[in-house]
């Protein structure tokens, strides 16, 4: 088994060229913040406007309000009881506004976003735009609702009527924009812009959205050091912040080759944050480092997390990883990536139906997938490296030696893992 291979997907971005790396990670920097604190999921702020809500309430400031908090504390707990109860105050905000009505229609699309009902949010958009209120809110989330779902034409569009280099939602997007184009440079150049833009404007969340970004982009670059100083800059804003300690954990297992110390570190966040994948990178660490037992015990735990039926399509892509390298369910993982191809068609969904249909004895079908939908139109080194299995299925020698040589330079990004598998293609 090699979960590494297949799960690690939704951890990548985009291939870079790496090299070794000495350690980088240091106890010391870090060790204050794994203190696993309660995280608070009330406030008197929030009891205040919660108690004015009743079952035939009209109180459409406190519905906005209350959803707006649930939000957060989704954030800050991974609990998707949260992003349920938001979604249900928002949709109550919108049936009763008469005012405002397309802001909590943007906020509901966030909320279906996060949920992955990429085109209920879509539909959700055109209800906001079709009565008109803040233009460039509309166009910001067509441009993020059109890059979810594929249509990247659609999307520059979009990115074009924005045009404002002084505007941090801009400067994010065009980042986003290059990340998708495979220009790293432009990327990074870009997110430090708006880094600058939030430290200036001493904007905590700004900041910390720039510093985990940047702490991303920063790691595909093989600018690891920078890398671990920005998810450190992020846990002095946020002690609790579960993203930039999961950051440190792939620098500490991938860079450093710590696997221990790595699911210490997420040992650490799972006590009070609830996202079921965090546990399926600790069993992906565990497996490299040949410890069954831990690995058992945490997919146990991702197994029994996403059965909840709240999650949706959330963890499509997780899922398939675990029907084709964990249990061999080749039919279960092709009608799957289906789905996510009708969910949202991108040359990630499309990837895994190629894959799919490789497992299942159908290469032809799966070399035409690739060759349509994913060969030149994503940089995502996971990506390729199922594309390359597929080409190299269908005897394209040549492909496969190109798309190797990327992955070489890839391998900080999928993880020591599959040193050993780009090898051997």
């Amino acid at each position: 088994m090699k979960l590494i291979k297949l799960l690690i997907i939704v951890v990548l971005v985009s291939s870079c060229n790496t090299k070794n790396h000495e350690t980088v990670a240091n106890k010391k920097d870090y060790d204050k913040y794994l203190v696993a604190n309660e995280i608070k999921t009330t406030s008197k702020y929030f009891d205040l406007w919660n108690s004015k809500i009743r079952p035939d309430s009209m109180q459409l400031t406190s519905f906005g309000i209350v959803g707006g908090e649930y939000n957060r504390y989704f954030q800050q707990t991974g609990d998707i009881e949260f992003l349920m109860k938001a979604e249900k105050s928002l949709k109550r905000a919108v049936d009763i506004a008469n005012i405002g009505k397309p802001g909590f229609y943007r906020a509901l699309a966030r909320n279906y976003i996060s949920q992955h009902r990429f085109k209920e949010a879509l539909h959700l958009t055109d209800s906001a735009a079709a009565i008109g209120g803040d233009k460039t809110e509309n166009q910001s989330l067509y441009f993020d609702l059109h890059m979810e779902l594929g249509n990247y034409d659609l999307a520059e569009s979009y990115l074009d009527s924005l045009k404002n280099m002084s505007d941090f939602g801009y400067m994010i997007r065009v980042a986003k924009w290059n990340d998708y184009k495979g220009d790293l440079d432009t990327t990074i150049n870009f997110m430090e812009k708006a880094r600058a833009k939030a430290e200036l404007s001493k904007n905590k969340d700004l900041m910390l959205w720039s510093y985990t970004n940047l702490g991303d982009y920063y790691g595909h670059a093989g600018r690891i050091k920078d890398s671990y100083d920005h998810y450190l800059k992020a846990l002095e804003i946020d002690n609790n912040n579960a993203y930039a300690k999961k950051g440190i954990a792939w620098i500490v297992f991938s860079n450093d080759k710590n696997s221990k110390e790595a699911i210490r570190i997420l040992d650490s966040v799972t006590k009070t944050y609830n996202a079921p994948d965090y546990f399926l990178l600790k069993a992906e660490i565990a497996d490299y480092a040949g410890d069954d037992l831990i690995r058992t015990k945490n997919l146990d735990e991702y197994f029994t997390r996403v059965k909840d039926k709240a999650y949706g399509d959330m963890y499509n892509a997780y899922n398939l990883g675990l029907y084709i390298g964990e249990t061999k369910q080749y039919d279960s993982a092709l009608a799957l990536a289906q789905r996510e191809v009708d969910n949202r068609p991108t040359p990630e969904s499309y990837s895994w139906l190629g894959y799919s249909h490789l497992k299942n004895g159908d290469k032809e079908q799966a070399m035409e997938i690739m060759d349509t939908y994913v060969y030149g139109k994503t940089f995502e080194p996971a990506l390729l490296y199922q594309a390359a299995e597929v080409y190299k299925a269908n005897g394209k020698d040549a492909r496969v030696k190109e798309i190797k040589g990327e992955l070489i330079g890839a391998i900080y990004e999928l993880g020591p893992g599959m040193e050993k598998q780009v090898h051997d293609l």
